[in-house]
């Protein structure tokens, strides 16, 4: 904790402050003060409120939560309270950088931001209870940590009303599939996307998946390989195979709509207002999505609200494994570089997703939005009719 020297006698509330004796830093009840802060520091500092090295603390700058230069006190190491004086050589009042460990004064509002873990103590509460509730923080962090550190949002029927993707960028693609190769058919990204395409034929013939049909090797002239691949692509789309052989090819169409204007994504009216929220308390939101990275750039860059991508920290796609695996929650979780799985937020419509999700330690919400299929009963998680209802 960051020394400061102690100070004369002060009243706050009515109260006379000093330098404490030993025999009171000593006590039971400064004790369990030291524990009870020290406690409240930790989860200021895992929610992203505060930052400390070398043993000092210090409250991040952060809109209206920022508390005020009279609202602070520093305390010294030898227990004494007082105000925050000006350095010396700053001839003006300081600012919350310029001291560490700050402490709201005694009978002032003892709750941290709307959405803090200290909205449940009151300055009320005698010590007995604050240390209940110590403990309980300490058994659960997610009593005590109700906002995860990191947000993952599934697009289709989530974000994005899933009639937009069945009825508008599936038919945009499977209509101009043969279009887009014939017009790109040499492009080093157009044969890779074939040979991709090539490989998951030869796996689907192999398996018996009804609808696939054998490519002819390309010495068979382009007019016929691309006839048979948007043969294939046609069956998997009407299938919604969720194959990153389609997916990534699927991407590379809807630029080409996207950026010729014939193609708007929408989003419900929630999402915006509540990327620009999460985004200003510093959470950090993904999405993972069946679609390509690609086309999830293009959907949040092309909305109905504008471009979305600067609340965005990053995308995932089908390269990570399936939607429908634990193991791809696993591989995010060890991504996004957080302690813990439960520092995580998923949020999909299907349940099958969350149970996956659920299954790798993440936090998870079911999304019910118009046009979502019906879920199973009893799927035990909790739904959102609105990201602001987070």
């Amino acid at each position: 904790m960051a020394a400061a020297a102690a100070a004369p006698a002060m009243a706050v509330n009515g109260i006379k402050i000093g330098t404490a004796s030993q025999a009171h830093l000593e006590s039971m009840a400064a004790k369990e003060t030291r524990v009870l802060i020290s406690g409240f520091s930790r989860h200021f500092y895992n929610l992203g409120r505060a930052s400390g090295t070398s043993g000092s603390t210090t409250i991040k700058v952060h809109d209206h939560y920022t508390r005020k230069p009279p609202q602070l006190m520093v305390m010294s190491s030898s227990g004494g309270l007082s105000a925050p004086s000006p350095k010396p050589h700053l001839p003006k009042t300081p600012k919350s950088s310029d001291y560490g460990s700050l402490f709201t004064k005694l009978g002032i509002d003892f709750s941290s931001p709307s959405d803090g873990p200290m909205q449940r103590v009151r300055s009320g509460l005698g010590m007995g209870q604050r240390r209940n509730v110590l403990t309980k923080a300490q058994g659960s962090e997610r009593e005590m940590d109700p906002f995860p550190h990191c947000i993952v949002l599934d697009i289709e029927g989530t974000t994005t009303p899933i009639s937009f993707v069945t009825e508008v960028l599936f038919p945009y693609a499977r209509a101009n599939v043969g279009r887009h190769l014939s017009a790109t058919y040499d492009n080093p990204e157009t044969q890779d996307d074939i040979k991709l395409l090539r490989s998951q034929v030869q796996n689907d013939l192999e398996q018996g998946i009804a609808g696939a049909v054998p490519v002819p090797p390309d010495d068979a002239g382009k007019e016929e390989v691309i006839a048979s691949l948007a043969a294939n692509v046609e069956a998997m789309i009407k299938a919604d195979r969720k194959i990153t052989a389609l997916k990534e090819l699927q991407g590379h169409i809807w630029r080409t709509g996207f950026e010729s204007k014939e193609l708007e994504a929408i989003v419900f009216d929630d999402v915006p207002k509540a990327l620009e929220k999460w985004h200003a308390l510093g959470k950090k939101v993904y999405i993972y999505s069946s679609g390509s990275r690609l086309a999830q750039r293009l959907i949040f860059g092309n909305t109905n609200h504008g471009d979305l991508r600067k609340y965005l920290c990053g995308f995932f796609d089908t390269k990570v494994g399936n939607k429908r695996e634990t193991s791809s929650y696993v591989e995010i979780f060890e991504s996004l570089g957080v302690d813990k799985p439960s520092n995580i937020l998923f949020l999909t419509d299907v349940s099958q997703e969350a149970t996956a999700a659920k299954a790798a330690g993440l936090e998870v919400m079911i999304s019910i939005r118009p046009g979502n299929g019906p879920l199973p009963e009893n799927h035990g998680f909790r739904t959102v009719n609105s990201f602001l209802e987070i």
